[in-house]
């Protein structure tokens, strides 16, 4: 059947074929539902069936579908017919031929998606010791022919023999490459390198052959290196995956279950100098974590009783108990993982402009080469092999232009600076999904952030406790606490936290119901209590009183409690991030606008605003209407950025030019939708992610005038045949090393915020 494009982040049309070969080949696996982007997996079986053997075959199968979506070059396999696909939501369900009948008899499994291990994202890590071995070989084997030609050793038969063994170990890699690409038909920059070399040997020009395999191998071994600094800090999050934890039973038995075994809900213990497993939040206990993997947080970060710790991050020195809230496939640490998988695969714009440099270029420059050797040789009447006093044979000439319009520089040029921004931001918790982020936040002119959970942390805290009589604030927080304890909502989050915090345990509360739309009630204590909204008080004998009561200012939210004797009231307020202000103001001296679009209140709003120096807000607005201001600022000719972290900001994030997500509180839609993520909810890692990307964006353009100088002036210099091949061999080598160590700057990159912490 001919298949819809589904756009996702991996495009999950590309998952379906090798899913069916799956099922084609398994009797007993029937269908298949998957969710490719949250990593969920069931199988349909009919019968009895051997899991384990299901599983080992179903995760080599995901493993490979994975290894030819991450390959560039990987053709698209078409599924096999009568074989029927459908989507519900995100998830898609995959089915082999059958009867009507048959899926009733079906019985689903859920298999786990198998996870990589460390190292998993440069399998190859050493590449580049073996190239710089080969490289070194080259260069070693390169001189001893030298010496030998020049009758060193006496002997007339080694300068050959020194100079092919040069050949075979500078050209190794090459060779390996073309080995597998020319039965394809495909045609790159190694296949140039052989030919000039062969080309070279033929004429006799072996020092430059060598030469020429010796520069190509250390760049590639140059390149290789740059490779692997640059993924070395993104390998130190897949070292941080843990395999296991303690959980605490109902009976209070602790016993270590994998990872893949914990569900939402569960209680573990996680004792001093281990790993966090899972997020989730702190029940008893206090500790401190380290994040800095996760997070790029430096200094340690506090645990107490409510706070939420995240999976990878170290339990410095406190053994707390913590209740898990998602499981291990959903938990931040595996969400980083798979970000940075597909930023790896994500190309910039621009650099798709040097992929062109495939095949057809290759095969023009060769048919460039014939010509211009026929040019010189039938045109000009230039000797066609033998050099002579007059100048360069045609070729000899053909050669050099050969080394020289081979665009290595040029290929580097970009990706090589958007692997290391990659790599640089996931050191500092910025995720980058793919180059195309990168290049556009060099070019924002406009900032939108949404004020809960961007602006503000989110999470209300009580800010003080009032009693009428005075004095029983314990008390009051004692009766809220207990009335709060089994509900979920911000308020009673922030009530049960602080009241937990001060020491205090919820007790029992009898007659419990609801006040729909207005609050709770129940007996605590023995005692009447009514908990909720200040309308409770107008109606009854305090009516009077409660409307001479000011109300709390806009940023404040307020909770009553009306026991038979007394009345109390809590104020919480949600927390304005410290460093929102400094970085507006920062944005504001690089003349970038920004605006506040929030659902919340005018009032609530501007209070804000005031307090961090935001000029422009935009208050009250549904997920529509911010869609619409955003639009509204790109009609003005804005390149617009929106930061937010929920689910209503998702429909804003998408119409963004740049969505940038909160990623620690950030809902699944809202991360689905970004293009950059803050792993820390810090907002100052916007600025950072801003610097980066212009100093990266100055970085590429560097790259690109130094390779297309480079190339320009050799061609025309080959032209005119004013260049030996030696020259022209060092000139694309070198341009090729220059970019490459150029490319590395960004892994050293200071951005100032980062240097002032």
């Amino acid at each position: 059947m001919q298949l819809p494009h589904f756009h996702f982040k991996n495009d999950s049309a590309s998952w379906l074929p090798g899913l069916a070969a799956f099922l084609r080949e398994q009797s007993s696996a029937e269908a298949i539902r998957f969710n490719p982007t949250k990593r969920t997996i069931e199988v349909a079986t009919l019968g009895i069936v051997d899991l384990a053997a299901l599983e080992e075959e179903l995760a080599r199968t995901l493993r490979a579908i994975e290894a030819k979506i991450a390959t560039p070059d990987a053709a698209a396999d078409p599924l096999p017919k009568a074989f029927s696909v459908r989507k519900e939501g995100a998830v898609f369900i995959l089915e082999k031929p059958s009867c009507t009948t048959a899926p009733s008899f079906w019985q689903w499994r859920t298999l786990p998606w198998p996870e990589l291990k460390a190292g998993g994202c440069c399998s190859h890590e050493h590449d580049w010791e073996v190239l710089a071995g080969l490289a070194a070989a080259c260069g070693l084997l390169g001189f001893l022919g030298y010496l030998a030609e020049e009758q060193v050793f006496g002997a007339v038969w080694l300068p050959p023999v020194f100079y092919a063994l040069a050949f075979l170990t500078g050209g190794w890699d090459a060779l390996h490459d073309i080995a597998k690409k020319i039965p394809k038909g495909q045609f790159d920059i190694h296949f140039l390198m052989i030919m000039v070399a062969i080309g070279a040997s033929l004429i006799g020009a072996w020092r430059e052959g060598v030469l020429l395999l010796f520069l190509f191998s250390a760049s590639g071994a140059m390149e290789a290196f740059a490779l692997y600094r640059t993924r070395k800090g993104i390998d130190a999050l897949f070292k941080k995956v843990p395999e296991a934890a303690w959980k605490i039973e109902a009976s209070g038995e602790e016993t270590r279950i994998p990872i893949a075994q914990i569900a939402p809900g569960d209680i573990l213990r996680v004792r001093p100098g281990e790993l966090f497993a899972v997020d989730g939040a702190i029940l008893d206990g206090e500790s401190a974590a380290d994040e800095a993997n996760l997070t790029g947080e430096s200094v340690p970060v506090d645990k107490r009783i409510g706070d939420m710790v995240y999976s990878g991050t170290f339990n410095l020195w406190g053994s707390v108990q913590m209740r898990v809230l998602k499981s291990a496939s959903e938990s931040s640490l595996q969400k980083i993982i798979r970000l940075i998988q597909e930023a790896q695969h994500l190309k910039a714009p621009s650099q798709r402009f040097t992929e062109r440099f495939g095949t057809r270029y290759t095969l023009g420059i060769l048919t460039l080469t014939a010509v211009m050797f026929f040019v010189w040789y039938l045109g000009f009447g230039i000797s066609p092999f033998t050099n002579t006093p007059e100048g360069y044979s045609a070729f000899y000439r053909a050669m050099t232009l050969l080394v020289v319009a081979s665009p290595c520089a040029l290929v580097l040029s970009i990706p090589s600076a958007i692997l290391a921004g990659i790599a640089w931001g996931a050191m500092k918790g910025i995720l980058f999904r793919g180059g195309a982020a990168i290049e556009r936040l060099s070019e924002v002119t406009c900032v939108a952030l949404d004020k809960t959970g961007t602006l503000t942390t989110g999470d209300l805290a009580v800010e003080s406790i009032e009693s009428f009589p005075p004095g029983r604030e314990k008390e009051m927080l004692q009766m809220a606490l207990s009335m709060e304890a089994h509900a979920s909502h911000p308020l009673a989050r922030a009530i049960v936290r602080h009241g937990r915090q001060q020491g205090l345990e919820p007790t029992a509360v009898d007659s419990f119901k609801s006040l729909t739309g207005m609050g709770l009630q129940g007996v605590v204590g023995g005692k009447s209590v009514i908990l909720g909204r200040r309308e409770l008080l107008q109606e009854g004998p305090l009516l009077h009183w409660a409307r001479a009561l000011p109300e709390p200012g806009p940023e404040y939210s307020e909770v009553w409690i009306i026991a038979e004797d007394a009345l109390g009231r809590l104020l919480l307020k949600d927390q304005i991030r410290l460093e929102s202000a400094p970085v507006l103001a920062e944005l504001a001296k690089l003349g970038i606008e920004t605006l506040m679009l929030t659902g919340d209140r005018a009032e609530t709003a501007n209070a804000v605003a005031q307090r961090i120096g935001i000029k422009t807000v935009k208050a009250g607005l549904k997920p529509h209407e911010k869609v619409a201001a955003l639009q509204a600022c790109k009609a003005e000719g804005f390149v617009v950025a929106m930061v937010g972290d929920g689910v209503n900001d998702a429909p804003s994030l998408a119409a963004a030019d740049v969505a940038v997500a909160m990623g620690a509180r950030g809902s699944d839609a809202a991360l689905e939708q970004s293009e950059v993520v803050l792993m820390n909810d810090r907002i100052d890692l916007f600025l950072a992610a801003y610097r980066l990307s212009r100093h990266a964006r100055g970085i590429i353009r560097q790259n690109l005038a130094i390779s297309i100088v480079t190339i320009v002036c050799m061609i025309v210099s080959s032209l005119m045949g004013i260049i030996p091949l030696a020259i022209g061999v060092m000139a694309h080598e070198g341009s090729t090393f220059l970019v490459c160590l150029n490319s590395l700057r960004v892994l050293f990159y200071k951005p100032q915020l980062f240097e002032n912490r």
